[in-house]
């Protein structure tokens, strides 16, 4: 149980961000299922952009609190952190939507419907999750290394 702990303390922030990037994938997933429920698919990008700005919230409020223990209190702290949370989750979600439209408008994956472990998935759906690792990855380190960083 020690080794555990001690592994825990040791790497604890890339894990509670893989805790909480998984949380905040889910509840863009789900966001993103709704609006293209609600917009149709061929809105996909329009539903993209609605369940990014929904996801981005929950990521800055678990990020700020939970995974880079930020303690600005300051409004104008606070202001500045958020937009510059705000303008580096901008470019993840430039390269989503680029990547996005190449794989279903270009490549043609979104007109197809894929099972995965009994479960039938959009083309659009799967395009979401492979693109889901690459803005996993930059959000990480946008938020350690631009937004959250500590002051030495």
């Amino acid at each position: 149980m020690n080794k555990i702990k001690a592994f825990f303390v040791a790497h604890r922030e890339p894990i509670l961000y893989v805790l909480f990037g998984g949380a905040t994938t889910v509840v863009n997933f789900v966001s993103f299922k709704l609006f293209n429920v609600l917009l149709g698919d061929e809105w996909y990008l329009i539903s993209n952009v609605f369940a990014w700005l929904i996801a981005v919230l929950f990521a800055y409020l678990v990020n700020k609190r939970w995974v880079f223990e930020s303690h600005t209190r300051a409004p104008k702290a606070i202001l500045r952190e958020l937009l510059s949370f705000l303008s580096a989750r901008l470019v993840s979600l430039a390269a989503e939507q680029l990547g996005l439209f190449l794989l279903v408008d270009i490549a043609g994956l979104g007109g197809e419907l894929f099972t995965l472990l009994g479960i039938t998935l959009s083309g659009t759906m799967i395009a979401k999750m492979l693109l889901a690792v690459i803005v996993v990855i930059l959000n990480y380190f946008f938020s350690k290394f631009v937004v959250f960083k500590t002051k030495e």
